[in-house]
């Protein structure tokens, strides 16, 4: 920007954008935000533009990256369907508790509510999905209304809103109010460090003390707080029970955790919190709580650093809200070690077991594939400090049981569950960390909605591996209409697509495979592949997504779907029936005889 200009309202945005140390923008342009747009330009030296094909995934890209940074971005849209477009992304950040910037133009200060082109309020469309949402009014308004902005999302891990009319992007002249004090702005910031009274920590520390088998389920809120989650489970010779969003809290190489927990999660989870007499639930929430112990079972703890989520989904006797690691740590000195480990080496048995049903379904050299063999080959070759993004479907269950190791990170769309998040995510997580290698693991659903940007890993020449599970059907569906409903499948098939032909023509490498025994070479292919590449695999709609961890209910109502009629009840009867399944399910053994009638 020339010295003798005077900034516009949207050079100031960006400036105390910058001045925040928020450099990468993802969106589109559009005729409603082309003034900030301008701006973005002429500060294309200091913040880095990212164009993508849809203004959701600029909303999810931005969520990606912040997830994997612990820092915002922002995302940018115009008015009207962008706006609408945008939305989606910041829920997502909203739901998973994620710092963002979004901004959206609107139409003309002055023509706002009339019923012009585009003339939707977005300041009143993102009123619930954003904690700080604010319109822009002038210049004078502008360095305000962004510091507030992002002093919110820091403060709170959650998306706040700018919006910009479009004749206020370009304005360069304003008068400030006597209330508009010049000078009155600061970018001191302190983030939030919280931790319980030692009062709290105490009483907390006796309730654990008065537990034999104690469980620990730790979610999004225990990220970062691995070192002193395992230290934890240590003294209390407790297992590591891991929600979705949690799944890299601690590598799955730990001895302390069975894996995940619900319905994609393993036998060894659901057999803790079925037997534990104590509960420790660290930084979650998670919207499948009927898996955990049953209410007055366990005496409970829970460490969130958002008090209102304590005793949300367990009957806990202590909260303590606090930042994790810090409340971990000061936890830790007040717990005396638990000498009887038989709880704990039962669970690393079972976990053992998990593990090694895994790795048996992934052999089998069955057509079309199972998909455990693409999840069992891509952990095997995964560098050690790759960063994985998974997707909503059927996938999520494939993808929660990569064995992650120590450095490693992964993170999917947990809490509002969007398909077609795991491409994005792997865009924002592959501009913020261009040394580390990034890989997208989604399903022909979810992939199918966002084939566009495809088209942005080429165009940047980001070297992200994105393998898709195809399998001509939205699975997830299939078993959810027949486990949680008992009803038959309905409307769950997709028309097949080539999306190694299509990468190819979006500038993509693409690869196909259909073969058990070609996966490792092509997964070790498209890994290697020197830009960005796409890996097509072939698998089974109807291997069960879970099984081992069905509760009781499930199991009845998968019966009730097979006599309604449920078309494919002969083989997914079979699946579920293979022995190796059966001896981990004891929902699944208590209807066998049943399932057995329709094999």
């Amino acid at each position: 920007m020339a010295q003798q200009d005077k900034p516009t309202t949207s050079d100031l945005v960006i400036e105390r954008l910058l001045a925040w140390n928020i450099d990468t923008c993802f969106g589109l342009c559009g005729d409603q935000i082309n003034g900030f747009f301008e701006s973005l330009r002429k500060h294309a030296d200091r913040m880095r533009f990212v164009h993508v094909r849809h203004e959701e995934n600029a909303a999810l890209a931005a969520v990606g990256y912040a997830k994997f940074t612990g820092r915002p971005a922002a995302c940018v849209a115009t008015a009207g369907p962008g706006a609408i477009h945008l939305l989606n992304g910041v829920y997502d950040a909203r739901m998973d508790g994620v710092p963002l910037i979004a901004i959206s133009g609107m139409s003309y200060h002055d023509t706002i509510g009339s019923h012009l082109i585009q003339d939707v309020e977005s300041d009143k469309l993102f009123a619930n999905a954003c904690l700080f949402n604010e319109r822009v009014m002038g210049p004078a308004h502008a360095t305000t209304v962004t510091d507030l902005a992002v002093r919110s999302a820091l403060a709170h891990r959650a998306p706040s809103h700018i919006a910009l009319p479009i004749d206020v992007q370009s304005q360069s002249e304003d008068k400030a109010s006597p209330k508009n004090v010049p000078g009155h702005h600061s970018l001191a910031a302190q983030p939030m460090v919280s931790l319980p009274p030692e009062r709290e920590l105490q009483r907390a520390a006796e309730v654990l003390a008065g537990c034999e088998r104690i469980a620990i389920c730790a979610g999004a809120g225990a990220r970062g707080a691995g070192d002193a989650l395992e230290h934890v489970a240590d003294l209390l010779a407790a297992p590591i029970i891991k929600a979705g969003l949690g799944k890299d809290c601690v590598p799955d190489e730990s001895e302390y955790t069975t894996g995940g927990m619900g319905l994609i999660g393993t036998r060894a989870s659901q057999e803790a919190f079925e037997n534990c007499d104590g509960f420790l639930i660290v930084g979650s929430s998670t919207p499948y709580y009927e898996f955990w112990p049953k209410p007055g079972q366990a005496r409970g703890v829970q460490i969130d650093l958002e008090p209102s989520r304590i005793g949300m989904r367990y009957p806990v006797e202590v909260g303590l809200a606090g930042d994790a690691g810090l409340t971990l740590a000061a936890l830790a000195p007040l717990l005396a070690r638990h000498e009887d480990r038989s709880f704990l080496e039962r669970a690393q048995t079972a976990t053992r077991e998990s593990w090694e049903l895994l790795r048996s379904q992934a052999q089998d050299e069955v057509r079309p594939m199972r998909p455990q063999t693409v999840t069992w080959q891509l952990s095997e070759l995964l560098p050690d400090d790759a960063i994985i993004t998974g997707d909503a479907g059927s996938v999520t269950a494939w993808s929660n049981r990569l064995k992650l190791r120590r450095g490693m990170q992964y993170s999917f769309s947990g809490t509002l569950c969007s398909m077609g998040a795991a491409v994005p995510y792997a865009i924002g997580a592959q501009i913020a960390y261009p040394q580390r290698p990034v890989v997208a693991f989604t399903g022909d659903g979810s992939m199918s909605m966002g084939m566009g940007e495809l088209a942005t890993l080429a165009y940047y020449n980001l070297p992200i591996t994105v393998v898709v599970l195809h399998n001509n059907s939205l699975a997830l569906e299939i078993w959810e209409q027949n486990a949680l409903l008992g009803n038959p499948q309905f409307a769950c098939d997709l028309p097949s697509i080539g999306f190694a032909q299509v990468a190819e023509g979006c500038g993509v490498r693409g690869f196909r495979v259909e073969d058990p025994a070609e996966v490792a070479g092509t997964l070790r292919a498209a890994l290697a592949h020197d830009g960005p590449a796409l890996v097509e695999a072939i698998t089974d709609p109807l291997e069960a997504p879970f099984g081992e961890s069905l509760l009781p209910a499930h199991a009845k109502h998968l019966v009730t779907a097979f006599q309604n009629g449920e078309r494919d009840r002969e083989a997914m009867a079979a699946n579920l029936l293979q022995p190796e399944r059966l001896a981990q399910s004891p929902s699944l053994r208590g209807v066998q005889d049943q399932l057995e009638r329709f094999t």
